[in-house]
């Protein structure tokens, strides 16, 4: 009787530790797995509220299905698949160049369509190269920054070896997109590659490294003229490369406002240290250089009232508006500016489709 006593006590003993193991371990699983989940290059990689969660070890479609999203989603992370306000900085300028030159050279609508598909697409997949990219220059700084510390290259939930094989992929996608255009768009997308990948070391040797951002952001400024045309108008596509990479260095700028303090640790340079405690009249005077060359872009190309109402005019008053409301030292304030930046240049991406609409379909 006193056997079966201790016998009964032992296993239930052994019961209960076993659940308090499976307490400790399983909540250590879930901090893991809700910070892949919250990855975002726009906000802290901490940030929980504006992002779905996905509770793992319930799909009905068994252990395999888990396995493999557990397995995936850190490379969708180092892609900041769930932060798509950078593929969208990336395609505007993309956009409005596909617009102009079809209103110039007198596209038809499905050419224009697929066109901007196709550099949509691309959009994505190379705006997630750039960011396995810059994660892999910058894995050592991202662990002395509080926002990007969690990231899956600092926070090691990925190797550098498996990142590249990623970024092979990627880059693989990215080459079959571009092999759809013309030979001469081809080559001029490929001289793009060198900025992307020397951009993440230029904030180490200069202050200016949302420059190098603008130039390699916006190149396809130059390459979606070139798509249409089968070579770049320069005389439309430079006004606009120059006005959207005034706007590029306003919307980092701002963006880099959130870590100040810990690049000044780190040894990290911006323009948002370059221009001091007020930074908003010099971000004024690069708007106002944005909408200018907005202008003249249009101009060159003959764009009428519809574009200048919707390209040129609401975006000054929009971009006005995000000024005046800007705190350089709220992170919070910072980032819902940086995300806003992306109405700017929908405007004028819309205002070119609206030309587009008027000098070919309506008339």
């Amino acid at each position: 009787m006193t056997s079966l006593l201790t016998r009964r006590v032992f296993q239930a003993s052994v019961c209960s530790l076993r659940q308090q193991q499976h307490c400790a371990i399983k909540p250590a699983y879930d901090v893991k797995c809700w910070i892949i989940r919250n990855q975002s290059n726009s906000a802290p990689d901490h940030h929980q509220a504006n992002i779905p969660s996905i509770e793992f070890g319930k799909s009905d479609k068994g252990p395999r299905l888990t396995t493999l999203i557990r397995r995936i989603e850190p490379y969708l992370a180092l892609s900041r698949v769930r932060a798509p306000i950078g593929a969208a900085l990336l395609f505007l300028p993309c956009g409005s160049s596909l617009a102009l030159a079809a209103s110039s050279g007198g596209a038809s609508p499905q050419f224009l369509i697929y066109q901007t598909c196709l550099f949509g697409l691309g959009a994505f997949v190379m705006r997630g190269a750039g960011c396995t990219i810059n994660d892999l220059w910058d894995r050592s700084i991202d662990k002395k920054v509080t926002r990007t510390q969690l990231r899956p290259l600092a926070s090691g939930a990925i190797s550098p070896s498996n990142a590249i094989g990623w970024l092979g992929i990627q880059l693989s996608i990215g080459l079959a997109i571009l092999l759809q255009l013309n030979i001469y768009s081809i080559l001029l997308g490929a001289s793009s590659l060198s900025l992307v990948i020397i951009y993440p070391l230029m904030k180490r040797i200069t202050h200016w490294p949302q420059l190098v951002l603008g130039l390699a952001f916006n190149w396809g400024a130059l390459l979606g003229s070139s798509a249409i045309l089968g070579q770049t108008d320069w005389k439309v596509a430079i006004p606009l490369y120059l006005g959207h990479i005034c706007w590029t260095i306003v919307y980092d700028t701002i963006y880099a406002q959130q870590d100040k303090r810990s690049d000044i640790l780190a040894g990290v340079k911006s323009t948002a240290l370059l221009f001091g405690p007020r930074p908003i009249p010099i971000l004024a005077g690069f708007s106002s250089a944005f909408v200018g060359f907005t202008a003249l872009s249009g101009f060159m190309n003959g764009c009428g009232v519809p574009f200048y109402t919707l390209a040129v005019i609401a975006p000054a008053i929009h971009l006005t508006h995000l000024l005046r409301n800007l705190d350089p030292d709220s992170p919070a304030v910072c980032h819902n500016t940086f995300i806003a930046s992306a109405i700017t240049g929908s405007l004028v991406w819309l205002g070119c489709l609206l030309d587009y609409c008027f000098r070919f379909l309506l008339v």
